[in-house]
């Protein structure tokens, strides 16, 4: 049994975050809640047109907000935005309440899974391969900080949530 702490999914974008937290979401029982959705939701909009139109500091301010109303709540699943671990506030809100896992891939499972993608705002390099082997390195340190690591490569995402569960289990009894 997992206590009803929140389960917080991190990770570079193209490691399955949302998929897995549907999937942990409907085993747990519990309401899962995408934080890029929520803002979506709220400011009637894409979160790709929001840093096309606003920038990229303008989406960062509506995520952190974001980020403190929803980890206030308790018992829920929690996707986060690959860039959401470089404020260290959004680090503190998620980590107050809840278990703080990371999804890693390497540069080419998430080339692969997300080439061709549109709705990849930060990802309109030339070189996509380049810019992802880039952001991937810099935001490394900040998913280290997690609590539990899961790593994707080769892994569908029943697998990924599957193994999330058991390494919370694992760790938690």
């Amino acid at each position: 049994m997992i206590p009803s702490k929140n389960i917080v999914l991190v990770g570079f974008m193209g490691t399955g975050k949302t998929s897995t937290g549907k999937l942990l979401a409907k085993e747990l029982r519990r309401e899962v809640i995408d934080i890029d959705r929520h803002i979506e939701k709220k400011e009637k909009r894409k979160v790709s047109d929001i840093f096309e139109k606003d920038g990229e500091a303008v989406f960062r301010r509506m995520e952190k907000e974001a980020i403190r109303e929803i980890s206030q709540k308790s018992g829920v699943v929690i996707t986060t935005g690959g860039g959401a671990v470089l404020d260290p506030e959004n680090w503190e809100a998620l980590k107050k309440n809840g278990w703080v896992v990371a999804l890693l891939a390497s540069p080419e499972t998430i080339y692969q899974r997300i080439k061709g993608s549109k709705r990849r705002p930060l990802l309109k390099a030339q070189d996509v391969y380049a810019e992802i082997k880039n952001l991937l390195e810099t935001r490394r340190p900040y998913y280290e900080r997690s609590d539990f690591f899961v790593e994707t490569d080769g892994r569908t995402p029943p697998q990924v949530a599957k193994l999330v569960l058991e390494t919370l289990k694992g760790r938690l009894s």
